[in-house]
């Protein structure tokens, strides 16, 4: 049985979401670069006053013991720019796509290891894609669907109603199928495995019970979803990042398959794969560690 929220909370709730609906509005009078830029200009000045900024600040002396005090602040600073940029981009989820790879000064997107997106759309075969949450990490899904890739997006929906659906309507137009988070979203998965498509998840963030991983040093859990539909499904796994350029402009990557651990019996090792993983992303965090989300407890226990 459900129980109702008191009416105060039903009250801010309400007040939130039509704020959020008409600076939505606002934002998509804008053109996308300009509520980037907004969005920007707000998050830096805000976001180091809140408390979530302290949790960042921690995680990043953990990560960086060697750097100051105010280096850590600066890409502290820098994750809030690249977190309001993300979210005047959410706005213009169905524009943000602008690639021409015959002429890539004037798009907005460019590529490297177009030979392995190639590979994944032509080989037959089904695939998984681990990526993280760095600079826009909405652009591979709407990538893979703007390219013709038959691919499904994991995702976790806000606990809020209209945060969730805003979040599903606006993905639901420009990527390709959208699995929810859930005790039954494995069946799903394997669904999508077995029909030869292509799975994204986001593999950067603890769950309680995973895998122990080395992550800047430290031992943290990891989510073993992925490892473990490799292990089952023996399909290539590839690891693609977004990287944020001046101008309003990014980068995707795609790595080639990864080659993962295996056990005595020759079965990919999880344990082992995850960590091979974690590594991979650890590796893109330090080239740009201002895009990389600091206020996830990824060391809790």
């Amino acid at each position: 049985m459900t129980t109702a929220l008191p009416w105060h909370k039903r009250l801010r709730d309400k007040a939130l979401s039509a704020a959020v609906w008409t600076l939505i509005r606002v934002m998509r009078l804008q053109p996308p670069q300009f509520a980037s830029w907004v969005g920007g200009f707000w998050a830096r000045r805000i976001g180091p006053l809140t408390s979530i900024n302290r949790t960042a600040l921690e995680n990043l002396a953990l990560a960086y013991p060697e750097k100051t005090e105010a280096e850590r602040r600066a890409i502290a600073v820098g994750m809030w720019d690249n977190l309001g940029r993300m979210a005047g981009e959410f706005v213009h989820l169905d524009r943000i796509w602008q690639y021409n790879m015959w002429e890539p000064s004037k798009s907005r997107i460019e590529t490297t290891g177009v030979s392995n997106f190639v590979a994944m759309r032509t080989d037959g075969k089904p695939a998984l894609v681990f990526t993280a949450h760095l600079a826009n990490w909405e652009l591979p899904a709407i990538a893979a669907a703007a390219q013709g890739l038959d691919s499904a997006v994991l995702f976790r929906a806000p606990d809020n109603q209209f945060f969730a659906d805003l979040l599903f309507n606006a993905r639901a137009s420009v990527m390709g199928n959208l699995v929810a988070a859930s005790h039954v979203a494995v069946f799903e998965l394997a669904a999508v495995l077995d029909q030869g498509k292509h799975l994204g998840i986001l593999v950067d963030q603890s769950r309680r019970g995973g895998p122990t991983v080395n992550f800047f040093g430290h031992p943290c859990s990891s989510n073993p979803t992925i490892a473990r539909l490799a292990r089952l499904y023996e399909c290539p796994v590839h690891g693609v990042r977004v990287i944020r350029l001046p101008g309003g402009r990014f980068r995707i990557t795609c790595t080639p398959p990864i080659n993962l651990p295996r056990d005595k019996d020759g079965k990919i090792d999880v344990d082992a794969s995850m960590q091979a993983i974690t590594s991979v992303v650890e590796g893109w965090v330090r080239e740009h560690p201002e895009q990389w989300t600091w206020f996830y407890r990824r060391w809790r226990n």
